[in-house]
């Protein structure tokens, strides 16, 4: 049986932080599944609408490559309150290619956190989630 991992990231606002980790991943917005030609058409089948403000928006990013997976940002309504358990460690190559894609993501709203000189650099998304540059 083979499995797929997608990985979800809960986010105060969606929209805005899709451009970011598209960004950093190198990655697309995901086309809504079939039969859906819209995500709100996607979204409207849970019995939802995506313009609701009860219900949290969402932002579907994929790999157009097909090799890294899936990222869903889905709103929710409660703050970041801690450290996140989980973190993605983007691997970019060479130390100087570390240092080059952090300064293009600090120039994108994202926050060096810590820098292990050589090895590899931890950072902040916009929202404060944790993740790490490295070779």
């Amino acid at each position: 049986m083979t499995f797929r991992v997608d990985l979800t990231l809960d986010t105060r606002d969606a929209e805005s932080l899709a451009p970011f980790w598209k960004l950093a991943l190198g990655y697309e917005d995901e086309p809504p599944p079939a039969p859906f030609t819209t995500r709100d058409e996607w979204v409207a089948s849970f019995g939802s609408s995506a313009d609701d403000p009860d219900e949290g928006g969402g932002a579907w990013l994929h790999d157009p490559a097909g090799v890294g997976p899936r990222l869903s940002l889905l709103d929710v309504p409660e703050p970041k309150t801690a450290k996140n358990r989980l973190h993605m460690d983007i691997r970019v190559g060479s130390w100087a290619g570390i240092e080059a894609r952090a300064a293009e993501l600090v120039t994108a709203g994202g926050r060096i956190l810590n820098v292990v000189d050589g090895h590899h650099i931890v950072m902040a998304d916009p929202e404060d989630n944790e993740f790490c540059l490295g070779a």
